[in-house]
């Protein structure tokens, strides 16, 4: 059993504890936190009995050197790097599922986190962890960025596009609209219930954090500059994120190209479901799974494609890609602990 730890208590934690009590080959035997030191996890998370058994402590990177091979960094953005950067010089693993790895630009993060990055040199080594794109420079990495939930539902949706160049790297479009569970447990007046229920609302128009990390693996994938346009909305739910990107297509391109794009891109990937013609997806139909669903609408009279997909913002979105990442980089089975079933209804 390879022992891990987990920094930090919040959803993602509790969603990497839910799936890492079904794995065969882990072991968490260290969870760090802030506000619940000395708390039994199953205190924290009523959810988790007989799933783990840990008690929450304060941040010891000596405890994790000692006793761990890998670490969950579980953080708010800005608070991983002098971990990972002590870490990794001790030779331990790292997942982050925060931001301050996912992009390669560190005046980039300083324009969008406004904060300095303290480490920018380890931003060209950080592997990007969607595994779907970068499964063989994951398997290898020290350092993982996982993906935020935005990203991997845009991206995963227009990634086959641009690589075969069916579309026009300009006026991209991407609405998407996330549960609450997105903005984490910490109280705030806009994720109270009063403030969400009953209603849905625009935030983060031209500013979300999550749009440049979008750009900049769509450009990866078109091979130069792509202009989008993202829009996240809160919904009142707790889980998911239904994404849908609108692009127009290059000149004879039709339905039939699009379709054979994501069936080349994706064939044999278990996690992404690409729906047939006509079926749309439904955020409840990947609730609590780490699927990504995919349903594409070509209007071939306006030269218009209309890409959709969902997904659970806290596990494929976070906790769920994060294993599946751990599973890459130890040469795992990339579906161990990952295939439980959506929760419908």
């Amino acid at each position: 059993m390879v022992p891990v730890g987990i920094i930090g208590d919040g959803y993602t934690a509790a969603d990497l504890l839910r799936i890492l009590g079904n794995h065969e080959h882990v072991r968490a035997v260290k969870i760090f936190s802030t506000e619940n030191i000395g708390k039994d996890i199953t205190e924290v998370y009523p959810s988790l009995e007989r799933l783990a058994s840990l008690t929450c402590e304060r941040t010891d990177l000596e405890a994790l050197k000692r006793e761990c091979q890998a670490v969950f960094l579980a953080l708010p953005h800005g608070l991983s790097v002098p971990y990972v950067k002590e870490l990794t010089e001790a030779g331990v693993r790292c997942i982050d599922l925060g931001a301050d790895f996912r992009l390669k630009d560190a005046l980039v993060y300083e324009k969008y986190y406004e904060l300095a990055h303290e480490a920018p040199e380890m931003l060209e080594t950080a592997v990007y962890g969607l595994p779907e794109l970068y499964r063989s420079q994951v398997a290898g990495a020290q350092v993982v960025a996982n993906p935020g939930c935005f990203p991997t539902g845009a991206i995963l949706a227009l990634v086959p596009l641009l690589k075969a160049g069916l579309i026009e790297t300009t006026g991209i479009v991407i609405d998407s609209k996330s549960g609450v569970s997105g903005a984490g447990r910490g109280l705030r007046l806009t994720s109270h219930f009063c403030e969400v229920n009953e209603g849905v609302h625009p935030y983060g128009v031209g500013t979300h954090r999550h749009a440049p990390e979008i750009a900049q693996e769509l450009g990866a994938a078109a091979g130069g500059p792509v202009q989008i346009t993202f829009i996240p909305h809160l919904i009142p739910m707790s889980r998911g994120i239904l994404t849908t990107a609108y692009a127009r297509l290059i000149p004879g391109v039709g339905a039939a190209e699009v379709s054979q794009a994501f069936e080349d891109l994706y064939a044999g990937e278990f996690f992404i479901r690409l729906l047939p013609a006509g079926v749309y997806p439904h955020t409840r139909w990947v609730y609590g799974s780490n699927f990504v669903d995919i349903g594409t609408f070509v209007d071939e009279e306006q030269g218009r494609v209309i890409v959709m997909s969902a997904l659970d913002n806290l596990t494929k979105g976070a906790s769920g890609q994060a294993v599946q990442n751990l599973n890459i980089m130890f040469g795992w089975e990339e579906t161990e602990a990952l295939r439980m079933g959506p929760v419908f209804p």
